[in-house]
């Protein structure tokens, strides 16, 4: 038997939601679709799952064909299937979060016309997309409070004012500076470094870069990354 008698047959596409960290904010990163349906409007990054492939090994070749880059932190956020999200044919999309450091890498492939958006203010999706989007968000500030994980948007270096300022975008909220600081070094992944930024203060502060050892070992444990104080904060600015 080569084939299941009776059954329809589907397309399977996946579609990664890209987080990147520029200093300031969180971003995600859109394209403008290069084809019918739906040409010329803002979209995910994504493409169909060829007869060889996983939807894992799909993601990871959209993801290096965009970027150039290898090792990217993905993991699979959800399964959209909705008979009517894709108006030409049926098909169902996984859904795979991405966090990429955003100066690692020059340029995107010009063939994309990749933008980067402010997480919370990006243009309508075409799709599905815009939910794929929202629920990736959710995700993302869950496991963050819990895991280490958004230290995967940060340079080879960098000051603790610019990881608060990473997590206080993720969170849209303003934490402590004192807690903040107290809370993550008592995680152990961080290692201070002896050279300062002094372009943000007369002072500067120190440079710190990840145990990667560490990290690894660490990376899924439930550290409390961010303190239930914090977190009870940015669900009261959220409800605002």
């Amino acid at each position: 038997m080569k084939r299941y008698a009776q059954q329809t047959r589907l397309l399977v596409a996946v579609d990664c939601i890209i987080f990147g960290f520029d200093g300031q904010e969180i971003k995600l990163l859109l394209i403008q679709r290069g084809f019918e349906p739906c040409k010329g409007k803002w979209s995910l990054v994504g493409g169909f799952v060829q007869e060889e492939e996983s939807a894992e090994d799909a993601a990871t070749r959209v993801l290096k064909n965009l970027t150039g880059l290898d090792g990217i932190y993905m993991e699979q956020l959800h399964t959209f299937s909705s008979p009517d999200r894709d108006s030409v044919e049926r098909t169902i999309s996984v859904a795979y979060t991405a966090l990429i450091d955003i100066k690692r890498y020059k340029q995107l492939h010009e063939d994309f016309h990749a933008v980067w958006f402010p997480i919370n203010h990006h243009p309508e999706l075409i799709f599905d997309h815009n939910a794929m989007v929202n629920q990736a968000k959710e995700r993302l500030r869950y496991k963050a409070a819990l895991h280490p994980l958004l230290l995967e948007l940060l340079p080879p270096k960098f000051t603790l004012p610019q990881l608060q300022q990473l997590y206080e975008s993720v969170y849209n909220t303003s934490f402590d500076k004192g807690n903040f600081s107290r809370k993550i070094l008592s995680t152990g992944l961080l290692v201070r470094l002896a050279d300062k930024d002094k372009l943000s203060s007369r002072k500067g502060a120190f440079y710190y870069k990840v145990d990667k050892k560490k990290y690894s070992v660490n990376l899924h444990a439930f550290l409390n990354f961010v303190p239930e104080a914090l977190m009870k904060k940015s669900a009261a600015a959220g409800n605002r």
